[in-house]
């Protein structure tokens, strides 16, 4: 065990419970964070016996967050990585028929959630000189689709701040990523067609897109390098794709 403790949001799912499982299994510490409970113990029971401590907060809420993050044993206290992958899509309407409610959950999940953990963890980080975060973000973080709007718009939130982030941050010893990805396939398109799964697998239908284990790969790799080295800004597609609306069906 290398005994780097990394801290991760959206954890139950996705992105966040394939680099859980991935970094636990090549000897990091892992605080899992997430809202579905039920998933805790599928995890814990996937990594040895002490590798792996769970929060359940949502990353909405300011005084929850504060609260879990403050709640960690002593032993827990030094993250010395952050993983915010926590995001979400809500609907996909051109503006003037967008629903307020998804446009109020996308960036209060994809931007206010993001920052109001990281401004509990920077500090510690700070304090000892060292660290690494990595930011999730996306493809739509970089171009605008048709209907992506607020989504597009709360993931370019989160490549500027990825990028102030590191001008901030760079004189205190801290490294910060930016990951992008194009196409994966988790439970993404469910949650943005409201539970509709058969819409869901039609925006996969005739592509090998990306796996939640290609991007855990991709984190894995950043977080091993040397420590005088980042990757700053990485994009990935999977190979049928050329940008944000352009890709080859089969």
């Amino acid at each position: 065990m290398n005994n780097r403790t990394v801290f991760i949001t959206g954890a139950t799912s996705g992105i966040g419970r394939a680099t859980a499982l991935l970094l636990g299994k090549n000897g990091f510490r892992i605080i899992a964070a997430g809202r579905r409970t039920e998933r805790f113990e599928e995890l814990k029971q996937e990594l040895p016996e002490g590798q792996v401590y769970t929060l359940e907060f949502d990353v909405r809420d300011k005084v929850a967050v504060k609260e879990a993050i403050q709640s960690l044993p002593e032993e827990w206290k030094a993250i010395d990585i952050l993983v915010n992958n926590a995001g979400n899509a809500h609907g996909l309407s051109a503006i003037q028929d967008g629903d307020t409610d998804d446009w109020d959950m996308m960036i209060d999940i994809n931007v206010k959630g993001l920052l109001y953990v990281s401004r509990e963890i920077i500090p510690g980080m700070i304090t000892r000189k060292s660290g690494r975060i990595i930011n999730i973000g996306s493809i739509a973080g970089k171009e605008v689709y048709p209907n992506g709007n607020v989504y597009c718009a709360s993931k370019f939130a989160v490549d500027a701040i990825s990028q102030a982030m590191r001008i901030d941050l760079n004189r205190e010893g801290i490294l910060v990523s930016e990951i992008n990805p194009g196409m994966v396939e988790t439970e993404f398109s469910e949650v943005r067609f409201k539970g509709d799964k058969e819409r869901a697998a039609a925006t996969y239908k005739g592509i090998e897109v990306l796996k939640a284990e290609d991007i855990a790969d991709i984190i894995l790799f950043v977080v091993t390098r040397p420590a005088h080295v980042n990757l700053a800004d990485i994009v990935v597609f999977p190979a049928a794709q050329a940008s944000a609306a352009i890709n080859f069906r089969k």
